[in-house]
């Protein structure tokens, strides 16, 4: 299943289908011809080095980024060409997770709950208090809605940005880097949270990170950008075992023979 080629023919059912997308920032080439399917309710993995394209893939599926060739496809509908305004109804399908959480600092947690529903629905205030409190609950916080964010740990803070993901009851979650700066016990809790939530709200997952532990607990397929294409595709036993050695360093944390040798220059 590894080494796949970049032309294989992408399933017509995939829920969310990218087909030769090209993309370079002036001289920078991020993406060459990367092509990719995801199918709905699985958990996908992204990882590769810094600046291998993980983030600015994340950012063509929701239209944050236009390739400059290729196509983005959701659920059956190609969305890369779609104006601005007509992009909004496909991102409030989706959940985000950012790195750091991204709180309002100036909010309480029930107000950064409650933000996406008060910007993006019509719902009376009880029902918004209903949703977050439920939300809340499911991330394991039921209890610090008052509390401002400052107050809170880090591994906290990730729980109600991901409480605030789940607001509007995405079919997606897009995860950047979510176990970054915490400690293993409170990334494993994190870990817990994806699986729970990938099971109880049936969400596709799409997960860019680093951390190999958290790869191999979560995903049901690995996927490694090396380089703006993709050189690994599997699941979590066939990347842990890829005889590939560049994938084989990445996943054991090994350092390049030749940046190692720069060392010693």
């Amino acid at each position: 299943m590894l080494f796949q080629s970049l032309n294989h023919s992408i399933p017509s059912m995939s829920f969310i289908e990218l087909k030769h997308l090209y993309k370079s920032f002036g001289p920078l080439k991020v993406l060459r011809d990367l092509s990719l399917s995801i199918e709905k309710g699985s958990s996908l993995v992204v990882i590769g080095a810094s600046g291998s394209g993980k983030s600015v893939l994340l950012k063509h599926i929701v239209g944050l980024l236009r390739p400059d060739k290729g196509e983005v496809w959701f659920d059956g509908a190609r969305i890369d060409q779609l104006p601005e305004r007509q992009l909004m109804p496909t991102r409030q399908r989706f959940g985000f997770l950012f790195q750091m959480g991204a709180l309002f600092d100036s909010l309480t947690v029930d107000e950064n709950v409650a933000f996406p529903l008060v910007e993006h629905t019509k719902k009376p205030p009880e029902e918004i208090a209903r949703i977050v409190a439920e939300k809340l609950k499911m991330v394991g916080l039921p209890e610090v809605g008052k509390t401002m964010p400052a107050e809170l740990s880090g591994g906290q803070r990730k729980r109600v940005a991901l409480a605030r993901a789940i607001a509007l009851e995405p079919q997606v979650i897009m995860y950047d880097e979510p176990t970054t700066g915490l400690d293993p016990v409170r990334a494993d809790v994190i870990n817990e949270l994806i699986i729970k939530l990938k099971h109880e709200l049936n969400v596709t997952s799409f997960v860019v990170t680093h951390d190999m532990q958290s790869a191999f607990k979560i995903a049901d397929r690995i996927v490694m950008i090396h380089e703006g294409r993709i050189r690994a595709d599997g699941t979590p036993d066939e990347i842990r075992n890829s005889k590939d050695e560049i994938v084989r360093k990445f996943v054991l944390g090994e350092a390049d023979e030749e940046e190692l040798r720069a060392l010693n220059a």
